[in-house]
C-alpha cells in the first residue's frame, strides 16, 4: 500500500484494495460473484460530485481508464454500512451502490471506498465510486 493511501487508512477510510476486478456488473453476474449492494430504497437521487483527489488513483490496477466521483448519504447507522463494505472487500467481493436516477429507473455503481461519519443530524456515508 502507498504512503498516501496508508495515511487515508489512518484517517478512516475503508477503501477497495484492487480495480482490476471492476469491469461490468454484467461480468460480476456471470462469474457468478457474489456482489455486496447498498440499496436506496427511498429519498433523492444521489448527488454524484467528480472528485480532484489523486488517491484513488492508487487503486487502479491496468489500462482501465476510470473516473471516480463521491457522495455523500444520510443513513441510520453509517458504521455498519462502512463494516458490510469492509468485509465484502475482505472476502474479494465486490460493493455497489443501487438507487434509482431521477426517472426512478434502477442504476448501479461500483463503491471503492468508503468513510462514515457521525454529523449533528446523524450519521452519513460517503462512498467514492467508479462513474
Amino acid at each position: 500500500m502507498s504512503e498516501r493511501l496508508a495515511q487515508f487508512a489512518a484517517s478512516g477510510y475503508t477503501f477497495r484494495k484492487q480495480l482490476s476486478e471492476v469491469n461490468s456488473v454484467n461480468e460480476y453476474h456471470e462469474n457468478d460473484v457474489d456482489i455486496e449492494f447498498i440499496t436506496i430504497v427511498e429519498g433523492p437521487t444521489p448527488d454524484f460530485a467528480s472528485t480532484s483527489s489523486q488517491w484513488p488513483l492508487g487503486l487502479q490496477e491496468g489500462p482501465i481508464n476510470t473516473s471516480f466521483a463521491v457522495c455523500k448519504l444520510r443513513t441510520f447507522d453509517g458504521e455498519a454500512m462502512a463494516a458490510r463494505c469492509r468485509n465484502a472487500w475482505q472476502e474479494g467481493r465486490p460493493v455497489r451502490l443501487d438507487y434509482p436516477d431521477h426517472q426512478g429507473i434502477r442504476q448501479e455503481v461500483d463503491i471503492i471506498a468508503v468513510r462514515a461519519e457521525t454529523v449533528q443530524e446523524g450519521d452519513v456515508l460517503h462512498l467514492w465510486t467508479c462513474v
